[in-house]
């Protein structure tokens, strides 16, 4: 019985109706904790760029795989604190999955990640809108500062805002600013550094019949104000911490008070606005009226039209993919030539052992990751770029007319593109999905694009057999085939799609909704520190595995079982010397021998029936097995394997691949093996991390092992066929 409950009360707590002490369950420490919540483009992102600078790092929220940055920042010379962004939301009403990490948040107040204040950035040239979100966190109870963001856009469009009659209003501090130029920055933080308590004002109050189960709610989990309580009732299916037994229990209230949750859901939207308006009417002035059609407007009909939008988005692909290979190429010979030189360096003024795995393995395999680095950076760069212009939302828009004949929704594109730069996150974002389908087929083809982890295979392998030649005097021909590739994977992605379409039945319907950001000229610091935020997540998540896999290739192409290795250096050695050999070639005879004795050797040998139809041998196997982990660890592993034995005076990653050959003495890549390679690698799953994910978002094994098997024989079979037509 509910009465009966309600006496007993949640699990040891107190006496009905005692209000219990906010502060006391906030999360104890050195840090302040705070939460920077806002509508999607209110300018969040900035926002939370000029807080933490280069602070910032990039994890998972307790219990699901919703990306969440976290940074720190130093607001006074005592004061430091945690800054937690969270994803853009209209409403504490969840819309899609990554939503509801908000609300789960807000809800949970004995959670060790419940803020102590909440920062809400507003778009002041469009206020209405935002205080939606925020009048609803000022009734949750939570201490809360208002970032009246964009200023300088309201000014622009005649919007005049009396900041001291909005703030005697809203009962909360209000803080004017611009936070892509960085103003109002300092006043934020001194307000954040203070002790806030609760807003002062109220906006919305539950209907007098539903005031019954709201305190019975309230009392029962002993919570701080009615319209928290509320939620509960809203959402109590979805909240993640909720016990089956708390469930229950609300939805007997629910039942019992007959209490209709979307009904009540859009009374309470109409009731805010209401307020809302009453408040704007007081608050803020338009001293003029725009004549004239808005600029971005007459910049949206070229950019987003059916025909022009589409050419104008692949000129800047191309320009993109020209930029990676033409821009990168100095600064990567010079970090190859380096790498070459420290190794060339230490192998003759050292030996032994140790060094041996220092400069065959560990200084081999990073060499080949390093040297990448200026073609991530720029390869990010851009997409910084157009997401800070607002380009990039304008891109999804028009691959929605797209994407819908492929059984995709428009949101799909998001993950499509961001695949671009690391399938697993990309997965992540298909949360904004709602659509089940949709979100399925999205999670299954989003690893066919092709991310920046393939770039290292890609720029190595195009080098060796593309010629570096000028296309129409402006073009480069390997930025061309570089396109080309990043292509490919993109119309398998959608192919793919379209097959799935017609091979899920569902009656769910789709839709697509979404808001233009304004058009603005990028903030360099922002993208400066995008840049640097994902090389350096590149190098450190890429290095680690690189390193384990270069010591333990090392250790297994240096030794093999009993002495394999010493009979086959004196069966070289004795055949060379038959042979009339010279001895620098008797020693490069006595390096592949032994290496094809080591333990690596005769692994690769085993598996190398399978892959010798699609024109690979041994060495390549072994790489493309390691690859595994991580694909930019396939030129790690190439680089490792022919250091192992050789001289100091061929180092670099672009050397050792041209000078391979094959048992006719012929260079071994040849553009059939090359592009077959380059064909299996722009459909292979080659790892371990997007399995992962689409295990942890699909909540089973069934579509990991099926998105596996599916891109591993597309692979194989697209690379067979590339290799027995050109070679």
């Amino acid at each position: 019985m509910v009465g009966g409950q309600l006496l007993s009360g949640r699990a040891g707590v107190g006496v009905a109706g005692a209000s219990p002490d906010v502060n006391a369950l906030r999360h104890p420490g050195p840090l302040t904790r705070i939460a920077l919540v806002g509508n999607p483009n209110s300018g969040k992102s900035s926002l939370f760029n000029q807080l933490t600078g280069l602070n910032q790092k990039v994890g998972n929220f307790p219990g699901v795989t919703v990306d969440r940055k976290t940074g720190t920042s130093q607001l006074t010379s005592q004061h430091r604190a945690e800054i937690i962004d969270l994803p853009g939301t209209y409403s504490l009403y969840p819309k899609s999955l990554d939503e509801k990490v908000i609300t789960d948040l807000f809800y949970d107040q004995t959670s060790a990640q419940y803020p102590d204040f909440v920062v809400v950035t507003a778009d002041a040239s469009n206020l209405r809108r935002n205080l939606l979100l925020f009048t609803q966190l000022a009734d949750m109870g939570l201490p809360t500062v208002l970032a009246l963001n964009m200023m300088d856009v309201a000014e622009q469009h005649g919007v005049r805002i009396d900041v001291a009659a909005l703030q005697e209003e809203l009962g909360v501090p209000i803080i004017p600013m611009n936070a892509r130029k960085g103003v109002g920055i300092a006043a934020l933080k001194i307000v954040m550094a203070q002790t806030l308590g609760a807003p002062k004002a109220h906006f919305y109050e539950p209907e007098e019949e539903l005031l019954p189960m709201i305190r019975q709610i309230r009392y029962y989990f002993n919570l701080h104000n009615d319209y928290l309580a509320l939620h509960y009732a809203h959402q109590y299916r979805h909240i993640s911490f909720l016990t089956a037994d708390d469930r229950a229990y609300i939805q007997e209230l629910t039942e019992q008070y007959g209490f209709e949750p979307t009904a009540r859901q859009a009374q309470e939207t109409i009731d805010r606005y209401q307020r809302i308006n009453e408040i704007l009417l007081n608050c803020v002035s338009v001293t003029r009226t725009e004549q004239n059609e808005p600029y971005s407007n007459r910049l949206d009909r070229v950019l987003t039209h059916k025909v022009w939008g589409y050419l104008i988005f692949f000129g800047v692909l191309f320009l993109m993919f020209q930029a990676v290979f033409a821009w990168a190429s100095y600064p990567m010979e010079l970090i190859d030539q380096g790498v070459a030189w420290i190794n060339g360096f230490i192998q003759s003024n050292f030996d032994g052992p140790l060094i041996n795995l220092l400069t065959e393995g560990v200084l081999a395999g990073l060499g080949g990751v390093l040297i990448f680095i200026p073609q991530i950076a720029l390869l990010f760069a851009f997409i910084a770029v157009l997401e800070e212009t607002g380009y990039m939302a304008r891109v999804t828009f028009m691959m929605d007319r797209i994407m819908r004949r492929f059984g995709l929704n428009g949101k799909s594109i998001v993950p499509l593109i961001s695949g671009v730069a690391c399938a697993v996150p990309a997965i992540m974002s298909a949360r904004t999905i709602e659509n089940r389908k949709d979100r399925l087929i999205t999670i299954f083809v989003t690893p066919l694009m092709s991310c920046s982890a393939r770039i290292p295979v890609y720029t190595v392998l195009i080098g060796l057999v593309v010629p570096d030649e000028p296309v129409l005097g402006i073009f480069n021909l390997r930025g061309i085939a570089l396109m080309g590739l990043y292509l490919l994977g993109f119309f398998a992605a959608i192919l793919s799609a379209w097959a799935m379409k017609l091979l899920l039945k569902t009656t769910e319907r789709s839709y697509f909704i979404m808001e233009f950001p304004v058009y603005r000229w990028p903030r360099w610091k922002n993208v400066g520190i995008t840049i640097v935020e994902k090389v350096k997540a590149f190098v450190f998540q890429a290095g680690k595995v690189i390193l384990a896999i270069s010591i333990l290739l090392w250790v297994l192409a240096s030794y093999g079982p009993g002495d394999a290795l010493e009979q086959a250096e004196r069966r070289a050695t004795t055949e060379g010397r038959a042979q009339g050999l010279s001895t620098a070639e008797i020693e490069s005879r006595v390096a592949s021998e032994k290496l094809e004795s080591s333990y690596a050797g005769i692994f690769g040998h085993f598996i190398e029936p399978g892959i010798r139809p699609l024109g690979f041998d041994w060495k390549v196997g072994i790489s493309l097995i390691t690859s595994f982990a991580a694909r930019e660890v396939f030129v790690g592993t190439m680089s490792t394997i022919y250091s192992v034995g050789q001289d100091a005076d061929q180092q670099t990653v672009q050397q050792k691949l041209a000078a391979e050959k094959d048992e006719n003495g012929q260079p071994f890549f040849t553009p059939a093996r090359a592009f077959s390679l380059l064909v299996f690698y722009v459909f292979a799953m080659q790892c371990m991390s997007t399995l992962a994910a689409t295990y942890r978002e699909t909540k089973g094994w069934k579509w990991p092992i099926l998105q596996m098997l599916y891109m591993t024989g597309l692979a194989y079979v697209s690379s067979l066929v590339v290799y027995q037509l050109l070679k």
